[in-house]
């Protein structure tokens, strides 16, 4: 790891103490191993942001500005479902682009802990939900549809930054979005949403997964959901 000399000592804290977390695999992170990595002194540390907690805090906070900025970011097309879709692409490439500080922010949850940064994202989420179920597309509560999106969106995007960049396929996160929002989908907006020909069996296996996802995601272990995913992915290949 290293970190370029030019930024200035408070880019490069910030930047030190993403790259640390994201790596750290749960361990903890020490004040010396940051400024060491910034380049700088602990006092400088002290001053720009109190203590280490502050500035982790400074990391999560700075991540979650650019992903509200990149989800915000569009033009809303009228079509609810439709911006969901692109709110999930949005989302899964601002993981791929930046994938140390998507781990800090989405990455390091622990049990019965829930992140106020999870809170937030579900709440950007439910704003164009609530749209859906004001034109009636949607069968069930706008928060839960939020939450059951979002749990698919994130297990997606760090199944995807867990694999090597050249053997990413992103259809997995096209078939998993357009199964969720199928699922939470009044018969006429899912009648009208894309791709209407694949097999409802597929659909109906990928909502499984990704339902799975958002109420235990220790029930498969990483390398039996990316298995799994592969399965997904032939038999929808085959069914057109």
């Amino acid at each position: 790891m290293s970190i370029d000399g030019q930024l200035p000592p408070k880019a490069r804290l910030l930047r030190a103490a993403a790259e640390l977390l994201a790596k750290s695999a749960g361990a903890p992170v020490s004040t010396r191993q940051i400024t060491k990595l910034a380049g700088v002194t602990a006092p400088t540390l002290y001053h720009h942001f109190g203590d280490k907690e502050g500035l982790f805090d400074a990391v999560v906070a700075a991540g979650f500005e650019e992903y509200v900025r990149d989800e915000r970011d569009f033009a809303p097309s009228g079509q609810p479902l439709e911006d969901i879709r692109r709110m999930w692409d949005n989302h899964v490439q601002f993981g791929l682009n930046q994938p140390e500080l998507y781990l800090v922010m989405f990455g390091n949850i622990r049990p019965e802990s829930r992140p106020a940064i999870v809170a937030d994202a579900e709440g950007l989420m439910e704003e164009m939900l609530n749209k859906a179920a004001a034109a009636g597309q949607i069968n069930v509560p706008p928060r839960e549809a939020a939450r059951s999106i979002l749990a698919a969106n994130v297990g997606v995007t760090l199944m995807l930054i867990a694999e090597p960049a050249t053997e990413r396929n992103l259809e997995l996160s096209t078939l998993t979005r357009d199964a969720m929002i199928f699922a939470v989908s009044t018969d006429q907006a899912a009648g009208a949403g894309a791709d209407t020909g694949r097999s409802s069996v597929v659909v109906a296996a990928i909502a499984l997964n990704a339902a799975l996802q958002a109420s235990n995601p220790d029930q498969l272990s990483s390398s039996e959901l990316k298995l799994f995913l592969e399965w997904l992915h032939r038999i929808s290949s085959s069914n057109t």
